[in-house]
Parts: structure tokens; C-alpha cells; sequence
């Protein structure tokens, strides 16, 4: 991880996969951008993806990863709600997983903050301004569900999605 400083004061360089010591060095209320490879999925999706997981059929290694919860379209990519009911009960599995950062918009209840802690991951939000974030995509392709369109699981690659932490270690910035 590299730090950075710019008009809005230090930012976090966050490099994929990521392990639990950069997660354990991220505080509430810290500035970071993610770099590499990001997985996407929403409402359709990620109840999917919670299904493969628990019959050992997952296409992918999480540990180490990063969750978006987003669909993708020509259009870009924006951030959804990550407390929908079918994305907020998705993260303590991922999390437990092995996916590292959740990012999305809004708050969760404290359970999932809770969770978050227990499986060292934490929640990043970020602004939910298309045109800013879809330039940070590099490249992106379907990688599971097909069938559900832009909800599809996409791995994107992406230079420096930014993000605030919003939940970490137990604690929360709402």
C-alpha cells in the first residue's frame, strides 16, 4: 500500500489482492483508491455467487478480493444500495470468503459491521458518479451469471477506484 497526498489530504493506495495487513492499517474515514483486479455484482448476482460458495462450486478465488456492488453496462458503473436486502446478506459470506473490501453506498446495520470485523474485511463507499469511476476501467468481462445482463458477475481492471472506508474494525462512520 502507498500513500499519496493530494488537495483532499492523504490517500491510500490500495493494490489487489489485498491481504489483512493492509485491511488491519485501514481506519474509518480513510481516503484510498483500489487498483487491479475488481469483481461487480448485484441483487441478481451476488445471491448466486453466495450459492456457489456454500456447494464448494465457486469460479473464482475470492481471498484477497474486492466486491463492487454495481452492474456494468455501456453506460459505466455506479455504485447501488449495498443494504438491499439480497446484497447485505451477501457480504458476511464473501467476506468470509476472502473478499477483502465490499464497496457500494450507504450504510449497514451493525451485525454486518459486525461480521465485517470478525472476517477482516471491511465496507468502502464511493460516489455514485458514473462518468468519474467507469474512467477508471480498464478493461472488463463476464465472468459468472451471464444470464443476468449487466448484473452479471464482471471482473473489471481498474486504476484507482476511490473510495472513503465506511465500516472497519467494529466501527462505522454513520
Amino acid at each position: 500500500m502507498q500513500d499519496k497526498n493530494n488537495r483532499f489530504g492523504q490517500v491510500k493506495h490500495i493494490n489487489t489482492p489485498i491481504n489483512t495487513l493492509t485491511i488491519q492499517d485501514l481506519q474509518v474515514g480513510d481516503k484510498i483508491e483500489v487498483y487491479g483486479t475488481i469483481l461487480t455484482g448485484r441483487d441478481a448476482a451476488l445471491p448466486k455467487l453466495v450459492d456457489s460458495i456454500k456447494i464448494d462450486n465457486c469460479f473464482y478465488d475470492l481471498e484477497g478480493s474486492v466486491i463492487m456492488h454495481t452492474a456494468v453496462s455501456d453506460a459505466g458503473i455506479s455504485p447501488t444500495t449495498s443494504n438491499k436486502e439480497e446484497i447485505e446478506e451477501s457480504i458476511p459470506c464473501l467476506a468470509k470468503s476472502g473478499v477483502k473490501i465490499h464497496i457500494g453506498k450507504g450504510s449497514l446495520t451493525s451485525n454486518t459491521v459486525k461480521l465485517l470485523d470478525k472476517y477482516e474485511s471491511i465496507f468502502a463507499v464511493t460516489p455514485p458518479a458514473a462518468a468519474l469511476l467507469s474512467s477508471k476501467v480498464i478493461s472488463r468481462r463476464v465472468v459468472a451469471f451471464a444470464n443476468e445482463g449487466m448484473e452479471a458477475i464482471h471482473l473489471l481492471e481498474v486504476e484507482g477506484i476511490p473510495c472513503v472506508v465506511a465500516a472497519a474494525h467494529g466501527k462505522t462512520i454513520y
